[in-house]
């Protein structure tokens, strides 16, 4: 029985994926084979040796120690675009949020509730709060990914301009993206032209506050920037200065902290871009059925650390091994196996910048000590077997 332990509460619908006649799951479960996990903080989470994966219901891993992982052999996967669809509608209220002041006003308004003349009030003052038509603005779409091509395709329904960068976009996501959406070389041409810019990328070394004083000084004046990705992406303090500047007319995030939560033309949602019960529901079927995946059969899909591999189940004994992405590991361990006189029926190699993994079914039965032989092979990190 293969043991999993929830680290934050799962939907029911993801775990009802898992038979219950294989599986045993909940908080509480000591040395678990697989972790569940949304928002829980893993940095210092001590792992325990029969720990195989860890799945993150939701697309950012910013709260799992990726490289310890992979260290460990440890595979990490995500649930991109399980959420998309609440991100993209959360995106468009932020766009709407970020043109007319809707929050001040409902909070004016509730300040004269009791006012017998609260009609006559609005009247007078709700040029306070007037703000632009989305329509015929042109909207940057930074990343194009599950969520930006969404947002990037319904702003084009709205009657607005799409402008969309990434220098990653594969054929599969180009192809989904409406005719319309001019394709930007840079991330320049985005801030030259766009009046709202919206971030749908990771948090990575170059990535991390790359809205900054620099891109703003590129940026038109009066410029609304959407953030709902993650909060590091945007540098607060230059944020905040060009808000008081006007450079930018109102900043939306979904990640509120001590500097901009309260702060004058911050618009701070409390981090709400995938909750909604759809989204959910869908995060955790798709980390229950990758879990799942990589336990019983060991292929990988959707991994942030190693490469995806997939080979069809057909009943021989599986050897699955993750290795550094170097010279002659795959010789040595195919050596290995013809060695005990066992014969290959069928593999699959995958790799992803230094590291790769194999798959190998075998027509005999192997024990620990085939086992051990393979993981004295130099540069890999890990070998299991399955059956």
């Amino acid at each position: 029985m293969y043991k999993i332990k929830t680290l934050n509460p799962i939907a029911e619908i993801g775990l009802a994926a898992l038979d219950s006649a294989k599986y045993m799951i909940g908080d509480q479960v000591e040395n678990p084979d697989a972790i569940l996990v949304r928002s829980a903080k893993m940095h210092d989470y001590p792992f325990n040796p029969e720990l195989l994966c860890i799945a993150r219901a939701g697309a950012g891993v910013n709260n799992i120690p990726i490289d310890r992982c992979t260290e460990d052999g440890i595979v990490v996967f995500n649930t991109p675009g399980a959420n998309a669809e609440a991100v993209k509608e959360l995106a468009l209220c932020a766009m709407l949020l970020a043109s007319r002041d809707v929050v001040g006003g409902i909070n004016w308004v509730s300040t004269i509730a009791d006012d017998p003349e609260v009609a006559q009030k609005v009247e007078k003052g709700k040029s306070n709060f007037t703000g632009p038509e989305i329509s015929g603005k042109t909207l940057g779409v930074i990343g194009l990914g599950a969520i930006g091509y969404k947002l990037a395709n319904l702003a084009l329904a709205l009657g607005m301009n799409v402008c969309g960068y990434d220098p990653y976009l594969s054929v599969r996501a180009a192809w989904r993206l409406l005719p319309n959406v001019q394709l930007a070389e840079s991330l320049d041409a985005v801030y030259k032209s766009c009046d709202y810019i919206s971030l749908h990328v990771p948090v990575t070394e170059k990535s991390k506050g790359m809205i900054n004083r620099e891109a703003f000084d590129k940026m038109k004046d009066g410029v609304r920037i959407i953030n709902l990705a993650r909060g590091e992406l945007v540098n607060d303090d230059h944020m905040l200065t060009a808000l008081k500047s006007g450079k930018v007319a109102r900043y939306v995030t979904d990640f509120p902290n001590p500097k901009t939560a309260g702060a004058e033309g911050v618009v701070a949602l409390p981090h709400l871009g995938a909750s909604t019960p759809e989204s959910e529901d869908n995060c955790a079927v798709m980390a229950a059925q990758e879990v799942q995946a990589y336990l019983e059969h060991g292929n990988i899909h959707n991994s942030v650390n190693f490469p995806d591999a997939y080979m069809k189940p057909n009943g021989h004994v599986r050897v699955c091994f993750s290795h550094f992405n170097v010279p002659a590991v795959i010789g040595s361990v195919l050596k290995i196996i013809s060695d005990c006189g066992i014969n290959v029926e069928n593999m699959v190699s995958k790799s992803r910048d230094k590291y790769a993994y194999g798959i190998v079914d075998v027509n005999a039965p192997v024990g620990d000590e085939f086992v051990a032989k393979l993981q004295q092979v130099e540069n890999v990190i890990r070998v299991r077997v399955i059956g």
